[in-house]
């Protein structure tokens, strides 16, 4: 079995949508007893807040829509890497409140997983060009997707509960 056909089983496509569906269910338990004062503060580093990696993974969604468009659309797209800083698109995300960025997301999260349900096996099949990773098929893309963000739920997850239990 090759690579792309590895990334783009069936039982590949099946996992995939199933993360896609479940994944953001974990948010709950991630910012439980963590108020809006604790998500808006921004570590030492100066890095992100953990409210900011949620206006990016909400963001996220609608460019990866607009990547899924191209890859079904278009022959082998690239597609450039995302930069938030180089988005004019991020910053009303990034103005929302908490609750807010969180509701659109799951909205477009549904929008995603239902995209992503109809697409028959010559459309997860589809490739699209990363300019690290090279050609993947469409499969491989949601994967990177789901990956993406559960880097940033973590690194919210550090944020939301640091100091919230003491050792």
């Amino acid at each position: 079995m090759s690579d792309s056909e590895r990334t783009s089983s069936p039982k590949s496509a099946e996992t995939a949508l199933l993360r896609l569906k479940t994944q953001l269910d974990s948010l709950d338990a991630i910012l439980a007893g963590a108020g809006e004062a604790k998500l808006d503060r921004r570590p030492a580093n100066g890095k992100w807040s953990a409210r900011e990696h949620l206006a990016h993974l909400a963001r996220y969604h609608e460019v990866f829509l607009e990547r899924l468009d191209r890859i079904l659309a278009e022959d082998g797209p690239q597609l450039g890497r995302y930069r938030t800083e180089d988005d004019p698109g991020a910053a009303p995300w990034f103005s929302l409140p908490t609750a807010q960025v969180i509701e659109r997301m799951r909205k477009l999260r549904a929008q995603l997983a239902e995209r992503i349900a109809k697409l028959t096996p010559e459309e997860s099949r589809r490739i699209g060009v990363h300019p690290a990773f090279g050609k993947m098929p469409l499969t491989l893309w949601i994967d990177f997707f789901l990956v993406h963000e559960g880097h940033h739920l973590y690194t919210i997850l550090k944020l939301a509960r640091e100091s919230l239990n003491p050792e």
